[in-house]
């Protein structure tokens, strides 16, 4: 019954939307990169800027838009933010140079910078209880469909002529109205003054268990966008020699697996805990990043593209849903988007840090180098974090 309820709440609609828009300014362009970096005369580093100027913004404005939507609102902040990514991503269309595309790509991550924080901001805003672990689940899940299918319908784009793969990101615009016409703003408590909100904060994301989230949160989107969407096309484009569709179509397995599992998440979530789930996913992440440097069979690679999927799904909303519950709700802005600030800082040095391994030694040091970031996340999880009220499906701190 419960899951039949929270599948009706027509709020939930409106943060998926959020959702798949915060991730589509790298997912529906990662298989073009090959065609891109040919087209405009780039190497392997360089075109690792359009995923690093896109992401760079965020380490600063994501906290930044926290903070002001605690004090002014969520939609205040969410609703220009998706016109903005709307129209510097979809200006890339028409204007070609290099340099004037990361300039764009960097106003696209300006209007992205807070949207995926937000909408987990908003489920805890919304959802308490058993409810938070199974709609962070749905949203994981939404934001795995969307990372399946953008990579395909960008590499069906690209088929046609590189740039067309930025017409996408118009779908922010309707996304915006909805938020305008259809999710209210939701009712936090607000302290009495600014000031007295900065104490608050500071000493709320001091705790141990805080520090381990965004630890987690950085590591995890350093392996994702530096070892899988970053490096990932390359391998399969170099060893496989597969054009940008069929490398949407493998990334987008991945994905599909991710968004399955994560359905189960609220299950899970009160069967294992938020503990033993983030140390499978790392463990998983290792066995990965260890085994893809090895395979020489297309078909074989199929395992650990399947594999790093379950991985995403165990691990992603188990992060959200435990920041979730640490974080008091009139500082649940500022928290969510700290994290959103950690995981841009991950998703930007994800190839640049990746990419030292492959100017080292190739595509196998790019995937060693991800297993040492999956390694230190298991030591992360082993020494900082314990099983406590807090990491339990049911157990929320108070407001």
């Amino acid at each position: 019954m419960q899951s039949n309820s929270l599948l009706r709440d027509t709020r939930l609609y409106v943060i998926f939307g959020i959702t798949l828009i915060a991730v589509l300014g790298v997912a529906s362009i990662t298989p073009a990169l090959p065609q891109i970096a040919q087209r405009l005369g780039l190497d392997n580093t360089q075109i690792g800027l359009l995923i690093s100027a896109f992401t760079f913004p965020g380490i600063f404005l994501a906290p930044l838009a926290g903070v002001l939507a605690d004090r002014y609102g969520r939609k205040t902040i969410m609703v220009p933010s998706l016109f903005l990514f709307a129209g510097a991503g979809f200006a890339i269309f028409f204007l070609h140079d290099f340099h004037t595309i990361v300039m764009l790509r960097v106003l696209q991550g300006m209007g992205a910078a807070s949207l995926g924080s937000l909408n987990t901001t908003l489920v805890g805003d919304f959802y308490k209880g058993r409810q938070l672990p199974e709609a962070m689940g749905y949203n994981a899940s939404v934001l795995s469909l969307a990372t399946a299918l953008y990579p395909l319908i960008g590499g069906i784009l690209a088929g046609i002529a590189w740039y067309y793969a930025f017409v996408l990101p118009l779908l922010a615009v309707p996304v915006g109205f909805f938020v305008i016409f259809g999710l209210p703003e939701p009712q936090i408590a607000k302290p009495a003054s600014f000031r007295q909100y900065l104490r608050d904060i500071s000493g709320s994301i001091l705790q141990k268990e805080v520090i381990a989230i965004f630890l987690l949160g950085t590591l995890t989107f350093i392996i994702l966008y530096g070892a899988f969407l970053t490096y990932i096309p390359f391998l399969l484009n170099q060893r496989f020699a597969l054009d940008a569709p069929h490398i949407g179509l493998f990334i987008s397995i991945s994905s599909i697996a991710t968004a399955i599992v994560a359905t189960q998440m609220g299950r899970l979530t009160v069967r294992f805990g938020s503990l033993k789930l983030l140390k499978t996913a790392f463990i998983l992440y290792l066995l990965v990043n260890l085994i893809i440097p090895r395979v020489t069979h297309l078909y074989v690679f199929l395992l650990p593209i399947l594999v790093f999927g379950i991985a995403q799904a165990l691990n992603i909303p188990s992060l959200q849903t435990t920041l979730a519950r640490l974080a008091p709700g009139a500082q649940r802005g500022a928290f969510m988007s700290l994290n959103g600030m950690v995981i841009r800082l991950g998703q930007t040095l994800g190839p640049m840090l990746i990419g030292i391994g492959y100017a080292i030694n190739g595509l196998e040091g790019a995937y060693y180098l991800g297993a040492l970031c999956a390694a230190l996340g298991l030591l992360v999880l082993f020494t900082m974090i314990h099983e406590a009220g807090s990491l339990k499906s049911g157990v929320r701190r108070p407001e």
